[in-house]
């Protein structure tokens, strides 16, 4: 389980453009003024005209008569029960403007908002820009206030803008006489770019089934499926006639798929795939073909397989050929992030009102995942296993999932090949309901490879279980609780052993039971209990993330605490102020940062120079599966009046992504110590897609080492003094974390 506020920022990014509402009347070859609504005047049925609301059960959104700013309505989202979560309205045009900033405004009065948020909120797709402000941190009750968002223009990527309003937490809030702005001038009075259109958009033949028969599955076919995996996914990240979006390349899959299972030879077959090669258009060869230097690579193509997987020599000839194309780097499917290089993934049909009982279009999500991997996963060379093996072995897994649970299960449990905490499956109902929608009221951390209680997800209901902060649970509903970890290991992807343990112990008390049954140790006794499970309506699972804290607090006149998760860059200033007179301070990176890019001004504080902390690696697009090095990261500037004192940064299995990026920057400073334990192991930029039947997953997108090329991924960051909780520790109340960095800076 991510901590809320990353949760959020990961669920907003990955899944909204998917779930709002288009404007596709927009979306014609000739241009006529819009009408937006941004006033709210215009009402259907409660709702106001071309707009659309996303909220769960927590949240109600009404159109206003009374609260308004100006006209006759404004739109309002409240919050009405329950705690997590968050409603937003929104509106979306498929369309992409020229110019170099745009510009939403708009007024937002509040009442009663806590533990979250209220913004407006502005994004380009895909993946191009967005805010929500959530960095304001608008709280409280606040009268009408005019609020406003800016965001960079790139006319070339965008292929819609999104807009609206959110509310995080509880409250209730209001908005009302919205405009958009591209460079000073109003949206509705502009011409759109009209975007090219390929023929690949217009293949609808297998929208609604592969027509794909359910077959027998033997010792051949199984290989077959695995070679036309292979090749389907080489030519659609190397032909430039698939690049071009000249192919619907999952159809172009249905249409073949039939033939390759009918084949009485492999002879034959392969006949079958070199004229199907043959077939997708001629393309130049790159006589100038290079590689980047041997010292910047750091992943090679695997292609050996053209050669040494028994083909005939014609259908090798063909693959080869494909290999030397000359790629321009634009591809249909995929591009890179301009600023980081992670991938961007596109055109990808999510399918999500296909039913996956079709055998078609589960094969389609294996190959769909699998080749994603081979060319674009930063870190496939620390698979444990042959990537290619991995492709043989599901291919009979996914056949015979053949019900939505079954082939939602296999998806996690293919993603978990790859050890990436950030490859997980999100927002998923199916999965939801297989782990449980209700919860005991205890909070559980692995502690000495004990399931330990922590805490509780609502005090008084947890002290009624009768268990207290130490207690060792030792069974659930009468299974041992190892014997459940082994159990849940494979349904819980992550880098590494710590990480999978922190998010099954969210999870290890949660059923659809009303009631479960749990053994204990208390006090030196075993005793047991029935304790009673709760919706999410009831209790506040996400509590712990939630607690309230400071940037800064001083434990003493000579040392500082600070707490990563609050500081931003509004504070830092008074941050600053108070660590001048100190000799050491503690950074806490136990937790997900609010402020991404406040690391860079703290560094120019913190450092005597810049220095480089971290290398990256980036995929290609004219090599696919081909990761080299690229620019050192540097923080910090020249400063004489740098801070001198010692820092101890905290870490342990929360830490993750960007928490783990911070901690890789504080720990470069002279007088610095990384104290804790294993972190996350997954760094970097993600990048997100969806697998047919709306499965949303992701991945590290960048390979992030140490400037001295030491892996990061699976491992964590560099450990220089070990230190994690115990049991006894945790019953008296102690952080002994803290405490270890405590005692290392009075030394």
């Amino acid at each position: 389980m991510k901590p809320v506020t990353h949760f959020l920022k990961y669920y907003l990014l990955q899944t909204l453009c998917y779930c709002l509402l288009t404007l596709n009347a927009l979306a014609q070859k000739t241009h006529t003024p819009l009408d937006l609504n941004l006033d709210f005047e215009q009402v259907n049925k409660g709702i106001p005209l071309n707009w659309s609301l996303s909220l769960n059960n927590k949240y109600e959104s009404k159109i206003d008569s009374i609260n308004v700013k100006q006209g006759k309505y404004s739109i309002s989202i409240k919050h009405k029960e329950g705690s997590g979560g968050f409603g937003l309205f929104s509106l979306t045009i498929p369309l992409s403007y020229p110019g170099k900033k745009i510009t939403l405004s708009g007024y937002m009065k509040t009442e009663n908002v806590e533990d979250g948020f209220a913004g407006l909120m502005l994004r380009l797709d895909p993946q191009v820009a967005f805010d929500n402000m959530n960095k304001k941190s608008i709280k409280g009750t606040t009268d009408w206030t005019k609020y406003e968002i800016t965001l960079d223009l790139d006319p070339e990527k965008t292929t819609a803008t999104t807009i609206g309003g959110i509310l995080v937490g509880k409250g209730k809030v209001w908005m009302d006489n919205l405009t958009v702005q591209i460079d000073g001038k109003n949206i509705s009075t502009l011409t759109p770019i009209l975007k090219k259109t390929y023929p690949a958009e217009s293949d609808h033949e297998f929208d609604s089934t592969s027509k794909i028969i359910p077959f027998a599955l033997d010792k051949n076919k199984t290989k077959d499926l695995q070679d036309l995996g292979l090749i389907w996914g080489f030519l659609k990240y190397y032909h430039p006639q698939i690049a071009a979006g000249n192919h619907n390349w999952d159809y172009a899959l249905f249409r073949i798929l039939p033939q390759v299972i009918a084949s009485p030879s492999q002879q034959i077959r392969d006949q079958i795939l070199t004229t199907w090669i043959k077939s997708l258009g001629d393309f130049e060869i790159d006589s100038l073909l290079t590689s980047a230097g041997t010292e910047d690579i750091k992943i090679v193509p695997d292609l050996d397989w053209i050669q040494t997987s028994g083909f005939s020599q014609n259908l090798q000839k063909e693959l080869l050929r494909v290999k030397k194309a000359k790629r321009k780097g634009d591809h249909f499917y995929i591009s890179q992030n301009p600023t980081v290089g992670n991938p961007v993934i596109k055109n990808e049909n999510p399918y999500r009102n296909i039913s996956m009982t079709d055998v078609g279009y589960r094969i389609l999500s294996l190959y769909r995942y699998w080749n994603l991997i081979q060319y674009y996963f930063p870190y496939k060379n620390l698979i444990d296993q042959d990537w290619k093996e991995v492709l043989h072995d599901y291919i009979p897994k996914m056949i015979a999932a053949d019900d939505v649970q079954a082939y939602t299960l296999t998806t996690l449990q293919l993603i978990g090949n790859i050890h990436d905490t950030h490859a997980n499956i999100s927002g998923n109902s199916v999965l939801n309901n297989f782990k449980g929608t209700r919860y005991a009221p205890l909070e559980i951390t692995f502690i000495e490879n004990k399931a330990v209680i922590t805490g509780f997800h609502d005090q008084q209901k947890g002290v009624q279980t009768g268990l207290k902060i130490g207690d060792v649970l030792t069974t659930i509903n009468g299974i041992a609780v190892d014997q459940i970890i082994r159990a849940k290991l494979k349904y819980y992807p992550a880098s590494n052993y710590s990480t999978q343990l922190r998010d099954i112990a969210n999870d290890l008390l949660r059923t659809n039971d009303t009631l479960v049954q749990i053994g204990y140790l208390q006090d030196h006794k075993i005793a047991n209990q029935t304790i009673k499970t709760y919706s999410t309506d009831e209790i506040n699972i996400y509590k712990k993330y939630q607690l309230k804290d400071v940037s800064i607090r001083m434990i003493s006149p000579e040392i500082a605490y600070i707490n990563n998760g609050k500081l931003n860059r509004t504070s830092l200033p008074q941050v600053i102020e108070q660590l001048k007179n100190t000799k050491g301070m503690i950074i806490d990176c136990r937790n997900y940062p609010s402020d991404i890019p406040m690391i860079y001004e703290f560094a120019k504080y913190l450092l005597p120079k810049a220095t480089s902390f971290t290398k990256f690696t980036a995929g290609s697009l004219t090599t696919p599966g081909e990761f080299t090095f690229i620019n050192d990261i540097y923080v910090g500037i020249k400063n004489d009046d740098y801070y001198k004192g010692k820092i101890m940064i905290l870490v342990n299995e929360t830490t993750q992504s960007a928490s783990e990026f911070y901690a890789m920057a504080y720990s470069i400073h002279p007088n610095a110590q990384v104290v804790g334990s294993t972190t996350a192991g997954a760094d970097g930029n993600t990048s997100s897609f969806f697998l047919p039947g709306g499965i949303n997953t992701a991945f590290s997108g960048v390979g992030v080492y140490y400037p001295n090329k030491t892996e990061t991924q699976r491992v964590g960051i560099k450990i220089d003094i070990e230190s994690a909780p115990t049991i006894k520790g945790v019953k008296a109340g102690k952080d002994e974390v803290l405490e270890k960095a405590l005692y290392l800076l009075k030394q």
